[in-house]
């Protein structure tokens, strides 16, 4: 049986990427999604590839008067929104504190944080009206641990997850259940398009991205869109039905700690350096 049959689901950044495997999956399972992106060729090539269940929004998720109205086309066109996946998000501005611009603060904060927020805001009061619903956001691992993104992007994937935290509070006494997904290394084209590359470009080094990331975490492969696909189906899903305020980690282990087999080198090195048995 499918798991998301007679539901709506509207997922920003749908067009490619993490969010193009959650259309495909969610579409799959039976539920009829809006995909809400700025890359219209892609975003338009879906929603025909996979019928009349789908339907392409264009919305820049910064913009609050674009999200409601992504959110209105999808209740008026499927009749309801059970499911939002804030899900749209780039790499952001980089370099070191000293050296970010104010405006690159802001437009990073206004995709990555006000994003969640507006969908967040707009999405509420429909699920009200139905007596429920599930939201879910894209965070990251970087929101949970140093070193693994850049200074806004850390800082607003950390906001995510506590906003994820203090809305379910809210909204689970209204039968919305608000959770988030933190993935670790995830071999799509957001890292080539923060180098700067064209959406082509950056599809064509996700092979490479995936040599890269395989050797992170215990796990030794990259992670991969269907792997945030498959928690998102779940988080959507009635399976989920007592899971609210939860930030789920998708990183095969990246953030446990240090990999055994660096702890064992290391326990080697320094017993040589003290003159013992190295074993």
């Amino acid at each position: 049986m499918a798991r998301l049959a007679g539901k709506t689901a509207l997922i920003t950044g749908g067009a490619s990427g993490i969010g193009e495997a959650t259309v495909r999956l969610f579409v799959a399972e039976g539920a009829a999604v809006t995909i809400v992106d700025i890359q219209d060729d892609r975003g338009r090539r879906l929603a025909a590839e996979l019928g009349n269940r789908t339907a392409y929004v264009h919305a820049d998720v910064s913009r609050e008067a674009d999200v409601s109205g992504a959110i209105a086309e999808t209740v008026k066109r499927f009749g309801r929104l059970d499911c939002l996946f804030n899900n749209a998000g780039y790499g952001g501005v980089t370099g070191s504190i000293e050296e970010i611009p104010v405006a690159g603060f802001d437009e990073t904060i206004g995709v990555l944080l006000r994003g969640v927020f507006l969908g967040m805001k707009h999405a509420a009061p429909v699920m009200k009206r139905q007596g429920g619903g599930s939201i879910i956001s894209t965070a990251s691992v970087a929101g949970l641990r140093t070193g693994l993104g850049p200074h806004v992007y850390s800082a607003a994937k950390a906001a995510v997850i506590h906003l994820t935290r203090t809305a379910a509070m809210e909204l689970g006494e209204a039968g919305i259940r608000v959770n988030c997904i933190c993935p670790g290394g995830i071999a799509t084209p957001i890292f080539g398009k923060g180098l700067g590359m064209s959406a082509e470009q950056a599809d064509d080094i996700v092979p490479l991205m995936k040599g890269l990331l395989e050797q992170m975490q215990p796990i030794k492969r990259s992670g991969a869109p269907d792997d945030i696909a498959q928690a998102a189906l779940f988080l959507a899903s009635d399976e989920a039905g007592f899971v609210n305020g939860h930030a789920l980690v998708v990183d095969g282990g990246l953030i446990g700690g240090r990999l055994w087999s660096e702890v064992r080198q290391r326990r080697a090195a320094f017993r040589a350096a003290l003159g013992l048995d190295p074993q």
